[in-house]
């Protein structure tokens, strides 16, 4: 117990005058009123109702240890933490051995979908139920002696194709949403806001937007901040000036997918910063302009690779891109390193997504206790770019290109 040198206040068990303070309500800042007490009687008496105080306080300050640096939106109830990949939630940030600067927030309750809005079998916890057993993933034959897989690129058909250009335009628009509140001071938990109401919108001027759904804090509203590389969770932590975003949309419609994901400046970054995510920007436009019939999948990497190398950065390996449509993923597998070993070649009406993700330092990564947010092992910065991309019968069609109304966030583009 600490003596207060301010007026008298009252004990918060008896009521007595009183001119000491719990020691860690003044570390908190916490206003006298509740926490003064008459004696060390009194206060070891009123300890087990009264720390609950302190966690509380902990709570409202989200989790950063240290009250006098706040940076997070107010919770309301419902906000915790992110424990196995959704399952299970918790007042208290979890322990980890965390690679760089960047800490987990609490996360806010799930955001309700109408009920009319179809969703895919992976929508309620994350986990396809279809997608690991499709003939779309692969086809084991059995011969006499020999087991040998035969991956299945389906070519869409020009019904599929269609579909799949509508979807792909309502993703473009949804991160184009997002893009345009980036900025110092927006929790990644509003840009997920404006994500899920984006895409409700889009239901309701459509007649025929009937089956339309981005997936917010599941897998496909995702933000990405500084050295996270992938699937990092929205959250209540504010964007601050200097920080690199990515922001990951996915969109249902008329049962089909589409993936996009592009990385943004928040305020003024650093030489560096700007440096990996030109070169990653870089990395997909020069894997994209090779994308033609008969083109080997594996070649995607090769020249991914050099890019990056050439700069001085690394590109990670153990995400890749894939085959979509019906299924989010299926094949082909697509790595964006050098010496892959990706099976099959480029045919006209195949659809999958280019995503390198590329590192400033080793490409290595670990996984956040929350079993989703993937960060570089050395808590360097990471930056990625995404397109859905359909082969053509001379080339490539980018199903998610931006459009004359897309937000030009990238100084390389306005030279």
């Amino acid at each position: 117990m600490s003596a207060a040198a301010e007026s008298m206040s009252s004990c918060a068990r008896c009521g007595k005058p009183a001119n000491l303070q719990c020691p860690k309500c003044m570390e908190l800042k916490l206003p006298r009123e509740g926490a003064a007490f008459c004696s060390q009687d009194c206060f070891k008496a009123s300890w087990s109702s009264h720390k609950s105080v302190h966690q509380k306080a902990k709570l409202s300050s989200l989790g950063t240890g240290n009250p006098a640096e706040q940076n997070s939106a107010s919770p309301n109830e419902g906000w915790l933490y992110c424990l196995k990949k959704g399952q299970t939630r918790t007042p208290k940030m979890p322990y980890f051995d965390w690679t760089g600067t960047l800490r987990p927030y609490p996360i806010s309750s799930k955001r309700m979908v109408p009920d009319h809005i179809d969703r895919p079998d992976w929508a309620i916890d994350g986990i396809p139920k279809i997608e690991p057993y499709s003939d779309l993933q692969h086809v084991v034959d059995y011969s006499v002696f020999v087991l040998i897989e035969v991956f299945i690129l389906k070519i869409k058909t020009p019904e599929q194709i269609e579909r799949m250009k509508e979807t792909c335009r309502i993703a473009r628009e949804v991160l184009d949403a997002a893009a345009r509140v980036i900025r110092p001071g927006v929790t990644t938990d509003e840009i997920d806001r404006v994500v899920h109401e984006a895409t409700i919108t889009a239901v309701w001027e459509d007649i025929h937007l009937h089956s339309i759904i981005t997936f917010s804090r599941s897998l496909a509203a995702r933000r990405s901040v500084n050295e996270v590389i992938c699937h990092g969770i929205p959250d209540a932590r504010k964007l601050e000036d200097g920080d690199i975003v990515n922001v990951d949309v996915a969109v249902y419609y008329k049962g089909v997918h589409s993936d996009l994901n592009e990385t943004y400046f928040v305020g003024e970054v650093d030489e560096s910063s700007r440096r990996l995510v030109q070169c990653t920007y870089e990395c997909l436009e020069k894997a994209i302009s090779i994308v033609k019939p008969g083109l080997r999948f594996r070649e995607i990497g090769e020249v991914i690779n050099r890019h990056a190398t050439m700069s001085g950065l690394s590109v990670g390996k153990s995400y890749c891109g894939h085959g979509i449509g019906e299924l989010f993923h299926c094949a082909p597998n697509i790595p964006h390193y050098a010496r892959n070993k990706a099976v099959g070649v480029m045919k006209a009406g195949q659809t999958f997504t280019i995503e390198p993700m590329i590192n400033t330092g080793v490409w290595r990564d670990r996984m956040w206790p929350d079993g989703w947010t993937n960060v570089t092992a050395d808590g360097k910065r990471s930056a990625q770019f995404e397109h859905t991309l359909l082969v053509t019968e001379t080339g490539v069609e980018v199903l998610t290109a931006r459009l004359p109304s897309s937000p030009n966030m990238f100084p390389w583009l306005k030279a």
